[in-house]
């Protein structure tokens, strides 16, 4: 090596490192270039942290969205975090402990966004509905109600949340020679049958507990007390979990445990099994949510897709609810973190309209899933199951998801004692447990 090589070796690496220690920024922000020539642009680094890491269209139309955003944007790096459902709700919980919160995050409607609006940890998005006043009047009447705080919104749904449609099995259906249940007295005679035929009557894997709640319960006991009487009993105004008509929705939910309803170990399925199960004519019927028909779409095959029926829950006896409702409601929206200011909030901004446009309602609605948008979508690039629904979802009213009304403590609570009974629980203690956890978070 010479020595003018040296030389030249040695100056390079100075300058490395000076231009190093010149560099800048917080956590998310860093100079890329020179100290102060200003000829070369800033990098932005923002966050964002969200449940769509499956193979599933949605997730596949939603991280399409996110790099396009990156693609349209060579000034920000775009730091995309998809975290598994069933573990999405602790990660986001444990980070907002610690006021570490994402730039940008999917948030859940209800209870899940109230405690995050309550701390402080999120800011609103209403300029940007004000800016885009077309795409804001597209959104379904009361589509962002929910996400709404002393006048200030703070998310736009990027789902409709229909947590409860009944998948049958037509073909096993026809074979068994069993009908299609619109009754309890109807559903237990179906279970009877299948039972008696070897097959399992209702998939479930209730593993992640939320699952029995918000695809099957929910809908079961709405069915049972109403939805009048669930928003004064999670409130502690007039009403309460003690309450006989609960202890009665709770009872019916363990006579479908004692018949044999559910796979053996159900508590150890994840959901995902759960909807295999079904989809592969292992079980009759299954109690679940959209995201179904958007995850069989990716995986199903197209014969196995057309063995699918799709209705309702039946109804109760005596029961004081509606009977042609579905629990849900409007679904999941990104939110900003509290503490994005100047350049870096506008592109926060810029993002969170990407993902909540109407082009982007448009497009995830025809990767088979539902959202709380006014979209016209092609017939042909959507399966025959999903347009079906859609459609029935139309003439729907919807009732409330438990968990996303109650205190986190109080869903943590009735969705862990349907698990205990699934395992011989009792239906009493559940409601003791509910209603004192739930009192406890109220102060009522």
């Amino acid at each position: 090596m010479t020595k003018a090589f040296k030389v030249l070796i040695t100056v390079l690496t100075l300058c490395l490192i000076v231009a190093g220690c010149g560099g800048g920024g917080g956590n998310s922000t860093g100079a890329e270039g020179g100290s102060g020539s200003g000829d070369r642009a800033e990098t932005i680094t923002l966050s964002i942290w969200h449940n769509y890491s499956g193979d599933d269209l949605r997730a596949q139309t939603m991280r399409r969205l996110i790099d396009e955003f990156q693609q349209e944007h060579p000034e920000v790096k775009v730091d995309s975090q998809p975290i598994p459902t069933d573990a999405y709700r602790q990660r986001i919980q444990t980070v907002a402990a610690a006021k570490e919160m994402p730039d940008l995050f999917l948030t859940y409607a209800g209870s899940f966004t109230d405690e995050f609006q309550k701390a402080g940890l999120i800011q609103p998005v209403t300029s940007v509905l004000e800016e885009h006043k077309d795409w804001a009047d597209g959104f379904l009447p009361g589509a962002t109600d929910i996400y709404n705080y002393d006048g200030e919104v703070y998310s736009a749904p990027v789902a409709m949340s229909a947590t409860s449609f009944l998948f049958y099995n037509k073909e096993l259906f026809e074979q068994n020679g069993v009908k299609v249940p619109t009754t309890w007295e109807e559903l237990l005679a179906a279970i009877e049958k299948f039972k008696a035929a070897g097959i399992t009557p209702i998939a479930l894997g209730n593993q992640a507990p939320w699952v029995a709640q918000s695809t099957l319960f929910g809908v079961m006991a709405d069915r049972v007390t109403g939805s009048d009487w669930f928003m004064n009993a999670k409130d502690g105004n007039g009403a309460s979990f003690a309450d006989p008509q609960f202890l009665q929705s709770l009872t019916y939910f363990k006579q479908l445990v004692d018949v044999g309803a559910f796979p053996e170990g159900a508590n150890s399925l994840d959901n995902t099994q759960a909807e295999q199960q079904f989809i592969q004519g292992n079980a009759a019927m299954i109690m679940n949510g959209a995201w179904s028909i958007s995850n069989w779409a990716a995986a199903a095959s197209e014969e196995q897709i057309n063995k699918v029926g799709i209705t309702v829950f039946p109804t109760m006896p005596n029961g004081l609810g509606e009977a042609n409702t579905i629990t849900g409601g409007p679904g999941g929206g990104f939110v900003l973190n509290a503490n994005l200011e100047g350049e870096k909030l506008e592109l926060a901004k810029q993002l969170f309209y990407k993902l909540s446009s109407a082009e982007a309602q448009k497009a995830i609605a025809e990767s088979n899933s539902m959202v709380m948008y006014n979209v016209e979508i092609d017939e042909s690039k959507v399966t025959p199951l999903f347009y079906e629904a859609f459609n029935l979802v139309k003439t729907l009213q919807f009732s409330p998801v438990y968990d996303l009304y109650l205190s986190a403590a109080g869903g943590e609570a009735v969705n862990n004692g349907l698990q205990e009974m699934m395992l011989g629980g009792d239906p009493a203690a559940v409601a003791e447990k509910l209603q004192t956890t739930q009192a406890a978070a109220t102060g009522k």
